[in-house]
């Protein structure tokens, strides 16, 4: 209904959609957990580490193995730095409970 001059309350013919924009999230930082060769800790208890902690089936704990084992480094997995931080540490207390001097650390990929 329009008005003494002809207006409407309303402005005719615009229609506007209301968005909420949402913040962009940054996507966490990566960080690969590495286990480090010594001389002393059993490769079939470095095995065990990785099919305990990491989820690594028999053969792939095995190659993992013996990639530090020849290299004196080699990744576990890649992992948010929470998660990675407590892996590592339960490595690092597995490993001192068993009394073996298996180092496990992590570094931003």
């Amino acid at each position: 209904m329009a008005g003494k001059n002809g207006s409407r309350g309303d402005e005719e013919g615009k229609t506007g959609l209301i968005t909420k924009t949402r913040p962009k999230t940054k996507k966490p930082s990566l960080y690969k957990v590495l286990l480090l060769n010594d001389d002393y800790t059993p490769m079939e208890f470095v095995v065990h580490v990785l099919e305990r902690f990491f989820n690594k089936g028999r053969e792939e704990a095995t190659r993992i193995m013996l990639h530090v084992h020849q290299k004196g480094v080699g990744i576990c997995g890649v992992f948010t730095y929470e998660i990675a931080e407590t892996k590592v540490a339960q490595v690092m207390d597995f490993a001192r409970q068993h009394q073996h001097p298996l180092q496990c650390t992590m570094e931003k990929e």
